[in-house]
């Protein structure tokens, strides 16, 4: 674990093609070293269904597992999951939608925290992960005004109520 969790490390309105620039094997998801965030997001946004899915799926167990658990890797990984969001060709957009929302509203060390100075002091990495996670879909949301007007009935839905937890 590096001892500034929340450094951001990805190019502003970053899109994938801004992936490599990130580096991913200096960063821990949750379950270890995130050298594997890059191969999701191409899966994502491979156009293929099952790969799609997938690929949201394990990455969302790496990024905020359970819903709740960020990483350290969470924050560079936002602004690629708005990026997708928004690309109409992607076939799991509302899926991405859902798990931003899961990460903006992800407090579990903010809530140990809370009850002992002792685990704030244990646990600092992830609570600056959670914070730099939660700022990160805030500040990425520009994405919002697109996704609000988007003819999917579902996306919009999915937008209106991120955009209510975030702004």
């Amino acid at each position: 674990m590096t001892s500034a969790p929340t450094r951001d490390r990805t190019p502003p309105g970053a899109t994938l093609h801004d992936v490599g620039q990130v580096p991913w094997r200096d960063l821990t998801d949750v379950t270890g070293c995130a050298a594997a965030i890059p191969y999701l997001l191409a899966a994502i946004a491979s156009g293929d269904d099952a790969a799609a899915r997938t690929g949201v799926d394990r990455l969302r167990h790496r990024i905020c597992q359970y819903g709740f658990v960020v990483g350290e890797a969470t924050p560079a990984t936002v602004p690629f999951l708005w990026h997708l969001a928004q690309r109409p060709q992607v076939t799991c957009r509302a899926q991405l939608l859902r798990l931003l929302r899961s990460i903006a509203g992800a407090r579990q060390w903010e809530a140990v925290a809370a009850t002992s100075p002792k685990a704030r002091r244990r646990h600092d990495d992830q609570l600056g992960w959670e914070s730099a996670a939660r700022r990160a879909v805030r500040d990425h949301g520009g994405a919002m005004p697109r996704l609000l007007a988007d003819r999917d009935a579902e996306l919009v839905r999915l937008a209106e109520e991120l955009a209510c937890l975030i702004f």
